[in-house]
């Protein structure tokens, strides 16, 4: 069994690799792009203008009610075909191209994590105790000033679990980009079993894989959790 995962031409363990190098440069590239969107979001769902808020609700509403390979197959096929009506309307002749998986993936998946985050973020806000910010601005500081110094430490601190969920539960559908062909980890398992006709052995390595991730971003996650809560007197 141990030659299939060998490297070179005799066996599969290179092309896993590389899979595995995919799914791991597709999500880190996604986190920051899904946590800046629900910012954003998060923002404008507590904004004191209507249309704002209408439209933070609006959006998460939206991305949390649709299956996420719905979203990617949507921005795939989507995002594609504007591009190729802007190529041809700048240039007639210009060859359709296709859009890439990978930055379908990113955006996609973006999106999702985006709409999540944006609710885990509103609901740190909203813990946040007035009384500190109402204190801060008593001693003179700026609105950026409480923000930086008062606001992010401690919505960090409550917003990490629930981010920290969000990232492991990316890190498990960047598996669904296999289906618009990027060659992830997921797919170069099929590519495998299609190959060697042994799927019990090469899924189940790839479910070995996708758990050490897991628990290594657990590990990751927990001792962040730690960091973030340093100081903080827990009730006995």
């Amino acid at each position: 069994m141990f030659e299939l995962f060998a490297f070179g031409d005799t066996g599969w363990g290179d092309e896993i690799l590389r899979g595995l190098a995919v799914t791991v440069q597709l999500a880190i590239v996604t986190l920051p792009l899904g946590l800046a969107l629900g910012f954003v979001v998060a923002s404008a769902s507590m904004s004191k203008l209507r249309a704002l808020r209408f439209m933070g609700v609006g959006y998460t509403t939206v991305m949390r009610g649709l299956p996420e390979i719905l979203t990617l197959f949507v921005v795939y096929n989507g995002v594609g075909l504007l591009l190729n009506i802007v190529m041809q309307k700048l240039n007639p002749e210009a060859p359709p191209s296709d859009f890439s998986p990978f930055a379908a993936g990113v955006i996609a998946l973006g999106m999702v994590v985006g709409a999540f985050a944006a609710e885990v973020l509103r609901g740190a806000f909203q813990s946040l105790d007035r009384g500190q910010i109402e204190a801060g601005r008593a001693v003179g500081m700026t609105e950026g000033q409480i923000f930086r110094r008062i606001k992010l430490p401690q919505v960090w601190r409550f917003a990490l679990p629930g981010l920290g969920n969000l990232w492991i539960n990316m890190l498990k559908d960047t598996a669904l980009v296999s289906v618009i062909a990027l060659d992830d980890l997921m797919r170069m398992t099929k590519v495998a079993v299609g190959v060697t006709k042994k799927p019990f052995t090469f899924y189940l390595a790839a479910c070995l894989l996708y758990w050490a991730m897991c628990v290594f971003s657990e590990v990751v996650l927990a001792r962040m959790e730690r960091h973030a809560s340093r100081g903080v007197r827990r009730a006995s």
